[in-house]
C-alpha cells in the first residue's frame, strides 16, 4: 500500500513513537488522523504541519464512541482510512506484592483498559472503516500496526501489568490478521526495545546513556523517527502481515 496519499489513524499520535509516525506520513504526502489527550501537543502538530494535512481531536482510545466519533470525523474531511497505527499506552512500575502490599489492582486494570482494551477498541472500530474501501492491485483495503514492546516477552521486576498488556497485544496479532485476512486488511505489531520517548519521563542524560549502553548495538536509545520507518515499512510490503517484529537492537531484559 503507498503511504503517499494515504489516510492514517495515529493513537497516541502527539508524542513520541506516534508523532513521529504522523511526521513522517505528512512527509510522504499522507494524511493524518490523531488520537490523543494531549490538547496542547495536538494542537501544536495541527499547527506546525497544516490543517489539510492533519486531523486532531482528544480522544480516550478506550472510549467506543468516542473512538468512533473521531474516524466518523476523518472519513469526512479526508474521505477514508486506509491505515491504524495504535501507538497509545501507560506504564507503572509496581510489584506484584512489596512493601506496601499487593499490587493495587485499579492500576493493573487501568494499564490493561488503555493498552490492551483500546488498542483492540481502535482495531475493531477502523476495520469497520477500512472494510468500505476499494481494495488495491494488491487486494488490500488496510493496513494495521499495533506497538506492544520487549516487556511482553522478558518482562522485569515491577511490570506485571505493563507486560500483561503488551503480551496480550502481541497474542491477539495473528487471530486479527486471520479474522481480517479476507476483507484484505493487514495486521502486524511492532515491539520496541528502549527508545527515547515520554515513557521515559525526564530521567537525567546519565541514565538514559546507561539505558543505551545495555543495547547489544546500536548501543543507544532507540529514535522514535526509527519506529516511523519501520511503519512505512510495514504499510508499503504487503507480503508483511500477522508477525510481531522486535525493535530492539537485539537487548534481552534482565530481570531487573
Amino acid at each position: 500500500m503507498d503511504i503517499k496519499n494515504s489516510v492514517v489513524v495515529v493513537t497516541g499520535g502527539a508524542s513520541g513513537l506516534g508523532e513521529a509516525t504522523v511526521r513522517n506520513i505528512v512527509g510522504q504526502g499522507g494524511k493524518a488522523i490523531i488520537i490523543d489527550l494531549n490538547d496542547d501537543r495536538g494542537r501544536k502538530l495541527v499547527e506546525e504541519l497544516g490543517d489539510n494535512n492533519i486531523l486532531y481531536v482528544k480522544t480516550n482510545v478506550s472510549n467506543e464512541a468516542e473512538v468512533q466519533s473521531v474516524l466518523n470525523q476523518g472519513v469526512e474531511k479526508f474521505g477514508k482510512i486506509t491505515a491504524a497505527i495504535n501507538c497509545a499506552g501507560i506504564g507503572n512500575a509496581q510489584k506484584t506484592y512489596g512493601k506496601k502490599g499487593p499490587f493495587e489492582l485499579d492500576a493493573f486494570k487501568k494499564v490493561i483498559e488503555v493498552n490492551l482494551v483500546g488498542t483492540f477498541n481502535v482495531i475493531r472500530l477502523a476495520a469497520e472503516k477500512m472494510a468500505q474501501n476499494e481494495p488495491n492491485e494488491s487486494g488490500e483495503r488496510g493496513v494495521i500496526v499495533n506497538t506492544a514492546s520487549v516487556a511482553a516477552f522478558e518482562g522485569q521486576m515491577g511490570q506485571a501489568a505493563y507486560s500483561a498488556s503488551k503480551g496480550g497485544i502481541v497474542g491477539m496479532t495473528l487471530p486479527i490478521a486471520r479474522d481480517l485476512a479476507d476483507i484484505g486488511i493487514r495486521v502486524l505489531t511492532i515491539a520496541p526495545g528502549l527508545f527515547e520517548t515520554p515513557l521515559l519521563g525526564n530521567a537525567p542524560e546519565h541514565v538514559k546513556e546507561a539505558l543505551g549502553a545495555m543495547v547489544p548495538f546500536p548501543k543507544r536509545l532507540g529514535r522514535p523517527s526509527e519506529y516511523g520507518q519501520l511503519v512505512q515499512s510495514i504499510i508499503e510490503n504487503p507480503m508483511l502481515n500477522g508477525e510481531v517484529i522486535r525493535l530492539d537492537g537485539a537487548i534481552r531484559m534482565q530481570p531487573k
